[in-house]
């Protein structure tokens, strides 16, 4: 019977993360197209609301004047995100297991450009986490400026709800973020169509901060093309999660390829509409969103208050700073930004179970969960990403200089891959050559993008902070390099081969006594019942008059099994007893030592530290020893029935019989009668060892 504690700290569990899914539900858990959407496109999708204002931000650098530049860039952003997808729509077909740029990379880059792809795409997912919960945590200080003291609290409080919502399943997270994301889509696109038709009525909405000026400084040509180039790598972040889709294929309904190919075009079709659609609305509304607010001429409570985001800016230009409309696209924008971050939580975990079937990261991350998803890798992502919202204080424009890198490091090395990919099929002489030929144009084309966006990127973004990512990254990839290393050694160490033999004769079981107590009775019982060859209780000897009270106590309990007194003038347990059993071992030959040891279960946290620690070093030091074989006795303390709902249990032999008293129990037969060994116990004792038959043997429960 479960007690009251087990079954409430159960029923917590089952609360936040429902109940256990039996694995043939498995197939129940894959997502249709529109609920696939949101819970893979919701980083890319939501990148609108913060990539038009990056942009902007880094143009605004150079004045005013160096908005004009913004048509321009971000109409090399769209050109590169419809090549991207179309690239991505190539991958999914030719790798749909889920691996994406990794395994792309893998199979024809090699073991190392493998391991770059996938250092880089884990500290893309990481950061995505960060930006996102960032961003959306200041799209709610926008609109509620009081909650500006506590922007880390509500950052880490969001990654522990994400956190928690994910671990209930992928099905369960994408019910709960598809409503968020279309409301989201429809919000702003209707933001968009309204204020361009105002627009073209004559009367365009203006935001608050197209009344401010910014002072510039005179800009060279050479600095003038570097911030176009700057603004243009910011701009690139709406890119960011297109690949999640190509690394969830497994995650699709039936037929996962098509499915996948469809979610991702419908995916780079809504990015490219809500992008452009808020960039144009932003400068027909002169929305000014500055690095440092107070470069902002005439904004005198620049000290004070929080900047509004350029989409709060957008949407109080259009609907008007206290209308319901206005709230609805910041609750929207700040729910998508923060929902942005499970396209990490799904494509995260699932990169990681695929490195660690391949053996490049901890097997834990291959483990599915009560309800079917990969929960170590959850976890992993939430504890690193809220680590980095506290370091970075949740701050947008410190993370987002971090951003993006990784993802143009897989974007070029996955393109790259399927280039070489249809080079091998043509050479193969594949049966479809002309679509062959069409998938190769445009990968190729996709990775000639791809690797010239991060060469700019990485010298517009390294000084700024993205430094760190070419530190984080290797070390990464040597990790993971080791632990691969490690696995292929253990296995080689391991796997059977025709000269190592397994030959041992003999059983000799040891029981460790410290004093006379219930444990140690329940721990002599279970030695006799295991039958072995010969038997004997070993005591370590640290204070001679604990050593006589305990001799005595054995001879008047009439205890038949031998106790053997090793002396330790040292006060130490381990290195005796260890001496002990090697001479044991030296004298008997290839002989398997079976060593009993008690040890207490309990119920509370605070009770581990008040037990078994000198018991759990013994055990560490036993295991190093050649034929020893280690047999642990638990007993149950009054506690542990706080978790198990039981209290200990009387000793094994009392509780069969259902008798309170403990009759004489002499002990098993000696194999080696003939040796002369006569134990501790006396010399009545040893007799009654040597002529006592195995099969009348009774329970070792001494009066």
């Amino acid at each position: 019977m479960t007690s009251a504690a087990d079954g409430e700290s159960r029923g917590v569990k089952r609360l936040i993360l429902g109940e256990k899914l039996p694995s043939h539900k498995l197939e129940d858990q894959l997502l249709p197209k529109h609920l696939a959407l949101p819970i893979f496109a919701s980083d890319p999708l939501s990148s609108v609301a913060y990539a038009p204002q990056e942009l902007l931000l880094i143009l605004l650098l150079g004045g005013t004047a160096f908005l004009s530049f913004a048509p321009w860039v971000a109409a090399v952003v769209v050109l590169l995100l419809t090549v991207v997808v179309l690239s991505y729509r190539q991958l999914i077909k030719a790798y749909p297991s889920g691996g994406g740029d990794y395994e792309v990379a893998q199979k024809n880059l090699g073991e190392r450009p493998a391991l770059v792809v996938a250092s880089a795409l884990l500290v893309d997912y990481i950061l995505t986490v960060s930006v996102s919960v960032a961003s959306g945590v200041d799209n709610v200080i926008s609109a509620l400026p009081q909650l500006a003291g506590i922007r880390v609290e509500m950052a880490l409080a969001i990654v522990v709800v994400l956190a928690a919502v994910n671990l209930r399943g992928v099905r369960e997270s994408s019910k709960a973020f598809a409503l968020p994301t279309y409301v989201f889509i429809a919000s702003v696109a209707l933001m968009v169509v309204v204020a361009l038709a105002r627009t073209l009525l004559g009367q365009p909405p203006v935001a608050e901060s197209a009344r401010y000026t910014v002072h510039a400084d005179q800009v060279t040509q050479v600095g003038m093309v570097l911030l176009v180039l700057r603004a243009f790598a910011s701009g690139c972040s709406a890119l960011t999660g297109v690949e999640a889709i190509a690394n969830g294929v497994p995650a699709f309904r039936r037929p996962k390829v098509r499915n996948a190919q469809k979610t991702l075009t419908a995916m780079g079709f809504i990015a490219i509409c809500l992008f452009v659609g808020l960039l144009a609305v932003a400068l027909i509304a002169g929305v000014h969103y500055a690095e440092e607010p107070c470069s902002l001429i005439g904004w005198t409570a620049c000290a004070s208050a929080p900047q509004p985001s350029l989409m709060a800016q957008v949407a109080g230009a259009t609907f008007g700073a206290t209308s319901p409309l206005f709230y609805l696209v910041q609750a929207a924008t700040a729910l998508v930004l923060l929902l942005a971050a499970n396209t990490a939580f799904n494509g995260f975990p699932l990169l990681g179970s695929v490195l660690a079937r391949d053996g490049y990261a901890p097997r834990a991350l291959s483990t599915r969960g009560d309800r079917l998803i990969f929960s170590n890798g959850v976890i992993v992502l939430s504890l690193v990403a809220g680590l980095l919202l506290l370091i970075y204080r949740a701050s947008v424009s410190n993370l987002i200089q971090l951003y993006i890198i990784g993802v143009f490091v897989s974007f070029t090395l996955g393109q790259t891959g399927m280039v070489r990919h249809w080079i091998g099929l043509l050479r193969r002489k594949a049966p479809d050559r002309s679509n062959t030929i069409r998938s190769l144009v445009i990968n190729l084309v996709g990775a000639t993008m791809t690797a010239t966006v991060l060469v700019i990127v990485t010298i517009t973004k390294f000084t700024h902070g993205a430094w760190l990512v070419f530190v984080i990254m290797p070390i990464l990839w040597f990790l993971m390099l080791g632990v691969n290393r490690y696995y292929r050694d253990v296995e080689k160490e391991i796997e059977v081969d025709p000269h190592t033999t397994f030959g041992a004769k003999g059983d000799h079981a040891i029981v460790l006594v410290g004093r006379m107590q219930k444990p140690v009775l329940k721990a002599l019982d279970y030695a006799i019942a295991a039958k072995h060859d010969s038997l004997e209780a070993v005591h370590v000897s640290i204070d001679d008059a604990a050593t006589k009270r305990l001799e005595d106590e054995w001879a008047t309990m009439n205890i038949a099994v031998p106790l053997t007194v090793v002396p330790s003038p040292y006060r130490d347990i381990s290195v005796p007893l260890i001496k002990y059993v090697k001479a044991h071992r030296a004298t008997h030959g290839a002989e398997v030592v079976t060593i009993y040891t008690p040890v207490y279960v309990v119920g509370h946290w605070w009770e581990q530290l008040l037990h078994n620690h000198k018991a759990r070093r013994i055990r560490q030091k036993l295991m190093l020893v050649h034929g020893v074989t280690l047999a642990i006795v638990p007993w149950l303390l009054d506690s542990s029935q706080l978790i198990y709902g039981r209290r200990s249990r009387p000793i094994p032999g009392q509780d069969r019989r259902g008798e309170p008293v403990r009759p004489r129990m002499p002990a098993r037969r000696h194999v080696r009668e003939s040796e002369g060994r006569v134990a501790h116990g006396g010399a009545d004792a040893a007799k009654e060892l040597h002529t006592e038959p195995l099969d009348q043997q009774k329970d070792l429960t001494p009066r």
